[in-house]
């Protein structure tokens, strides 16, 4: 087996091949395009069996994995944390981009369970919609947050609810309100609120389209308490398939609700794991505040621990954990229905 390291850039792509024991075998550099994806497709044919280690940056490899995956080939992927201890651990000193795809290669070779890439799936439109809905909200955030200020300099009187100037009624209440005034604030105010208006349309209708998306792809997901829409949006796109996990400890560490070992001897100790994918903790927080909030297990698995000596931070934490399973569970489940309704689909075609 010959592990082959990646090191990407916008412009060029580095590869460097590796035997079973580290040792360089060859080195490639080739331009970003499709091009040069044929030229490595053609260069990686001098080698019997080919694993192909490739570091974990999507924005960049996105087209480059889809490519390497559709000529064949096994792609996995290696965190830019895992390179760094192995470039320190090398004999040549320094960073270039062969340095770092040699890195990324003894990466490979020395972890046997690296997350493999595979072809984007409908999962990957989940993504793509929450992560502009949240920068549409954001963008709402920040011009409602500049129009409350305009709005006191004209009526310091005008009530604004909390968190109305994202319900278009306001905003029509507003607009005729800000009609009565005359200058250059009334103007900017009246543009702002009109802004307002644009992205809260367009926020509800993407809102919408993922409630629908998410409806056909994980509707055990949505079961789980305190799961809503948005939640299990963000954390289909950020998980891409927890079927890559081998366990549930695996998909705690994956988003953060596992603890971090800090213990030697006979006193065993953990502390709190700051890492992970906070997209999917926050998401998983939320539950957790969702269910302490109302009857059901969760909220008598928090009440026992908080009766236990637990703070609220630690309780919150193990119930966090406990979702984290019920959300792996779930995943795994909604994958399974959904294959199994492409070989039914299938089944047809074949006959």
């Amino acid at each position: 087996m010959t592990v082959v390291g990646i090191d990407s850039h916008k412009k060029t792509h580095t590869l460097v091949a590796v035997d079973q024991v580290g040792k360089r075998l060859a080195q490639l550099t080739v331009e970003a395009t499709a091009k040069g994806h044929r030229q490595v497709c053609t260069w990686l044919g001098q080698f019997d069996q080919v694993l192909l280690a490739i570091e974990d940056c999507r924005h960049l490899t996105r087209r480059f994995e889809a490519d390497l995956l559709l000529a064949g080939y096994a792609v996995v992927r290696v965190h830019t944390q895992l390179m760094a201890g192995a470039r320190r651990s090398a004999r040549e000193r320094g960073k270039s981009d062969p340095i770092d795809a040699e890195a990324v290669a003894r990466v490979a070779l020395r972890e046997p369970d690296l997350p493999r890439a595979e072809l984007d799936g409908p999962t990957r439109e989940v993504k793509l919609r929450s992560d502009h809905r949240r920068t549409l909200v954001r963008q709402r955030t920040a011009i409602a947050n500049k129009l409350r200020w305009f709005l006191h300099e004209i009526d310091p009187g005008l009530a604004v609810p909390s968190r109305g100037l994202k319900r278009l009624c306001v905003l029509d209440s507003l607009e005729a309100d800000l009609a009565a005034h005359h200058g250059v604030v009334a103007e900017i105010a009246l543009d702002l609120v009109q802004d307002c208006r644009r992205l809260t349309v367009r926020i509800n209708a993407m809102e919408s389209q993922l409630r629908q998306l998410v409806r056909e792809l994980a509707p055990n997901l949505l079961a789980v308490p305190g799961c809503g829409v948005l939640s299990a949006a963000m954390i289909l796109g950020e998980t891409t398939g927890a079927a890559r996990f081998k366990s549930k400890d695996a998909f705690a560490r994956f988003n953060g609700t596992a603890p971090i070992p800090v213990w030697s001897s006979n006193t065993v100790r953990v502390r709190l794991n700051r890492g992970g994918n906070r997209t999917i903790n926050n998401a998983l927080h939320m539950a957790a505040v969702t269910q302490v909030r109302r009857d059901g297990p969760g909220a008598t698995y928090y009440a026992k621990q908080i009766a236990a000596g637990k703070t609220v931070k630690e309780a919150l934490r193990l119930l966090r954990r406990r979702i984290s399973d019920r959300v792996f569970r779930a995943l795994l489940a909604d994958e399974a229905a959904r294959d199994n309704q492409q070989i039914i689909q299938t089944l047809p075609q074949a006959a």
